[in-house]
């Protein structure tokens, strides 16, 4: 995952790490040898184009918001057909509201009407104030959390790990976020919901309390939930 920083100064480029708590609270349950956190890398302005996910200051993200408007007036000055018209007067009058391409209400057939003009603002945007740029990693949950990503963990041995995926990623799918050859191979996967790790006081109470369940690859993972998985080697 990248995230593009448009306006906020005093944050180190490269890689970050996600501080989320809760993997704080798994490797206090689970009993493994290190403790990783999930990874996103932090990018300049120059990147905003390719990165997942902006973050910017109040300034920056007006200055967002004028840029997109400009193109979009732009294009409509070139006459295009109809139905992409509709879409973009639409895209106008809410980027002259101050509002963001994303908060619009578009729906994904008229996203793909105009999908080759590659607003910034269709991206997930968060505002940082100077304090979030202070504690930047900590702000980073937030971050992801507003970009349609979600981690889930695994647990145990030589390491208590965060991994990052898209919102609606398969348990095939996070298996290949591992490894390759864990999606390829993917028999099946054995979850435990996040709360009941919790309220079990770690995994193997989770399984003692039968809450560990078998998922085909067709199962859609769910924020923080714990997973082991088995495949064909």
């Amino acid at each position: 995952m990248k995230i593009a920083l448009v306006g906020v100064t005093g944050v180190p480029l490269g890689k970050h790490k996600v501080r989320d708590p809760r993997l704080d609270q798994a490797d206090k349950l689970v009993k493994a040898d290190t403790k990783t956190y999930a990874l996103v890398d932090v990018a300049g302005d120059e990147e905003a184009s390719t990165a997942d996910a902006l973050v910017v200051s109040p300034e920056g993200r007006f200055d967002l918001v004028v840029k997109d408007l400009e193109f979009a007036e732009t294009r409509l000055e070139r006459n295009p057909p109809a139905a992409e018209k509709a879409v973009l007067e639409r895209i106008k009058a809410h980027l002259e509201g101050e509002g963001l391409v994303a908060e619009a209400g578009l729906t994904p057939e008229e996203l793909h009407l105009v999908e080759s003009h590659a607003y910034v603002t269709a991206k997930p945007i968060v505002v940082a104030e100077a304090a979030d740029a202070e504690a930047f990693d900590s702000f980073l949950v937030s971050v992801v959390n507003a970009s349609g990503y979600i981690s889930f963990l695994t647990v145990g041995g030589t390491e208590n790990r965060a991994w990052l995926i898209r919102k609606g990623a398969t348990a095939q799918e996070a298996g290949g976020a591992i490894h390759t050859d864990i999606q390829k191979g993917f028999i099946r996967a054995e979850i435990i919901a996040w709360d009941d790790l919790v309220a079990a006081g770690g995994e193997t109470g989770a399984k003692h309390a039968n809450k560990m369940r078998v998922e085909t690859r067709s199962y859609v993972m769910q924020d923080y939930d714990v997973a082991n998985f088995r495949f064909r080697k």
